[in-house]
């Protein structure tokens, strides 16, 4: 037997059970047996203590995952240097060396050896440059004098020839 069969609300319980029964066989209806609830007390405590540690866990979790990606995201940025770090040593051991840095001095200085002519060269059309030549690879003072020589031209155009344009 069970223990709680003499209790209060058993057998207020059983007694609500009998009177329906009683009511359902006078109408000619079978009594129909009252639903247990499938949420019990201990699914209902389950329930909550699940979703409290998922809420619990959520920030931490949520802290984790950005953490990595910032860890991540770190490794990448010490590998850019790392490599950054690494081609710079190179191209310092490169200026180290003498025949190098005369070779970058030729390229962009126009540096040449003594008993040597230097010659500036269009893009890839093989004539020499004349003074009245304008490019973008001369100097800029060069081409600051053109423009003053053009401009003595224009305002002597009027003049006689022997205003001095030739010197």
């Amino acid at each position: 037997m069970p223990a709680d069969r003499f209790s209060t609300a058993t057998r207020l319980r059983a007694l609500g059970t009998r009177a329906a029964e009683r009511v359902y066989r006078a109408r000619g209806r079978t009594v129909r047996a009252p639903r247990r609830s499938r949420l019990t007390g201990r699914a209902a405590v389950l329930a909550l203590v699940v979703c409290s540690l998922v809420v619990a866990l959520a920030y931490p979790m949520r802290q984790y995952v950005s953490q990595r990606t910032e860890i991540a995201e770190q490794q990448r940025q010490a590998e850019h240097a790392r490599k950054q770090v690494e081609r710079l040593r190179e191209e310092r051991a490169r200026w180290r060396d003498p025949a190098y840095v005369e070779q970058q001095a030729r390229k962009h200085l126009h540096f040449v050896r003594p008993g040597e002519t230097g010659f500036t060269l269009p893009d890839g059309t093989g004539i020499a440059h004349r003074p009245s030549d304008r490019g973008s690879d001369r100097a800029w003072y060069q081409n600051l004098w053109d423009g003053v020589d053009k401009a003595d031209r224009a305002e002597g155009a009027g003049e006689s020839s022997a205003s001095g344009e030739g010197n």
